[in-house]
């Protein structure tokens, strides 16, 4: 789950070079879309995919009106924009649907799998499935298509691509989609997971997973994926069964610290620009 938000936010970030703190909110709403449409329709199938119509045509919204308008200014503007996005869409939802927490009973249609002595729930199942497919398609589309190409020199340099054909505004609406997408999809999986829907849900994953991106290597996919899956072991070994006195959410700052101490690149960061 870590995993799944922190990509969307890597994917703009290496395209347009903005802290997309805003991710969070459309991850909250995707929740939200999801819990309604799965509580209309009974399927989980058409609430994840209305969802992610609907974050989709949020996430490019966001581009068009806000962050595209302040390309020409300072990238700090760009970020306090999206702060204010966060905030606007926390307290909509909490107007909309209520500050109350809401439950997400979804039925899953994985079974419990178990392996000796453990058993793996359903939902721990469907995540590992959703996020392998995701991560699979993804790898695809970034290093088999034009598409995935057109991203790669729009992230190196976005004005040399435009002026070799890439069309610039459609790659980067497109990234906002699948970005947003994948949001949809992590707010869905986390509220069923928690069974916990509520307008504060993406505070924490706010700065989470801008602590993940600067780990793992500014705008490297491969580095926030690996930057994800260490802290989500690190929390469960360290928290879980170590029992270390700490706040789980202060791990992923800690972790931060120490390896920007080490590598100031990151994990997956590149030198010099090389």
């Amino acid at each position: 789950m870590y995993a799944l938000i922190t990509l969307g936010l890597t994917l703009v970030y290496g395209v347009m070079k903005i802290l997309h703190v805003a991710h969070a909110s459309v991850y909250t709403v995707g929740a939200y879309i999801g819990l309604s449409l799965y509580t209309a329709t009974g399927s989980l199938l058409l609430a994840l995919l209305g969802s992610m119509i609907f974050c989709a045509a949020l996430g490019v919204c966001i581009e068009k009106f806000v962050y595209y308008p302040l390309l020409k200014f300072p990238a700090y503007v760009s970020l306090i924009s999206s702060i204010a996005i966060l905030i606007g869409v926390e307290e909509t939802c909490r107007l909309v649907a209520g500050p109350e927490v809401r439950s997400f009973p979804a039925a899953i249609p994985f079974p419990a799998l178990r392996l000796g002595t453990l058993t793996v729930s359903p939902v721990i199942t469907m995540t590992f499935v959703v996020t392998v497919v995701i991560l699979a398609l993804l790898w695809f589309i970034m290093t088999r298509t034009e598409l995935g190409l057109a991203m790669r020199a729009v992230s190196q340099d976005m004005e040399i691509a435009s002026a070799m054909g890439v069309n610039t505004q459609r790659t980067v609406a497109i990234t906002f989609v699948i970005g947003s997408a994948i949001a949809a999809v992590a707010g869905i999986l986390t509220g069923i997971y928690y069974n916990q829907v509520y307008p504060m849900m993406g505070t924490v994953p706010a700065y989470k997973t801008l602590a993940l991106i600067v780990v793992g290597g500014m705008g490297s996919s491969s580095g926030a994926v690996l930057a994800s899956l260490l802290l989500g072991i690190a929390e469960t070994l360290l928290i879980g069964f170590a029992n270390i006195p700490l706040p789980r959410d202060a791990l992923a700052f800690i972790a931060m610290i120490i390896i920007l101490m080490w590598r100031p690149t990151g994990l997956m960061g590149k030198r010099g620009g090389k």
